[in-house]
């Protein structure tokens, strides 16, 4: 097969995008800078000037997939308006998608965390998009106070799970979006139920104090 005539700085992307294809097909294991060369057809030594092994491939892929996802959380997120609870819900979907659409590519990215800077900054930029929708939340009393993360984790613990049903065909793909919703009405009505409670205990625990 003839060399395709790739410029020095889109060969990287056309890998990039052919190993995200091959991990939608195939998943980690499908993965090889061989059969990436010979699939968009350059010689099977090109893919090492941009990744000198299979795990730069990786860390690469995985990084790519945090920036993908921030913004597709940021743009869920600007169409949705100022609302605050479209907002979450919009955002939430849009990260139930990602997360069913590309599994494999989900899993590679959650393993690679830690294992260099740039994917960790790339992580926290991409989950900075939610910390900041709960941080609206908390101003606006629509969630309970304290760290955004904690108050965030068990709407992220379900929205994980949420996808894992749907991308293991346990529940069909088109019920996607009335689930996250009621994961967010549920979620919202927990969250403003422990911020009232705790606003009426406040009140006892000052004379308590006094």
């Amino acid at each position: 097969m003839a060399e395709r005539p790739y410029h020095h700085g889109n060969l990287r992307l056309a890998l990039l995008e052919q190993a995200e294809r091959t991990l939608r097909e195939r998943g980690v294991a499908g993965l090889s800078l061989r059969e990436l060369a010979r699939e968009i057809g350059v010689s099977h030594g090109a893919p090492r000037r941009h990744f000198a092994d299979r795990q730069a491939l990786l860390d690469a892929l995985a990084e790519a997939g945090f920036a993908r996802l921030g913004a597709d959380l940021r743009r869920a997120g600007d169409r949705a308006g100022p609302d605050f609870e479209s907002r979450l819900r919009a955002s939430a979907t849009a990260y139930v998608r990602f997360a069913t659409r590309d599994a494999a590519l989900l899993e590679l990215m959650f393993a690679a965390k830690h294992s260099s800077g740039a994917i960790d900054e790339a992580a926290e930029r991409a989950f900075a998009v939610m910390l900041a929708l709960i941080e609206q939340g908390q101003v606006e009393g629509a969630i309970e106070t304290g760290p955004p993360e904690r108050v965030g984790l068990v709407l992220f613990a379900t929205l994980q799970g949420i996808a894992a049903l749907v991308a293991g065909g346990i529940v069909s793909a088109q019920l996607l979006d009335g689930l996250v919703a009621d994961a967010i009405a549920n979620f919202l009505r927990g969250s403003r139920a422990v911020a009232q409670g705790a606003a009426r205990s406040r009140p006892r625990d000052a004379r308590r104090a006094a």
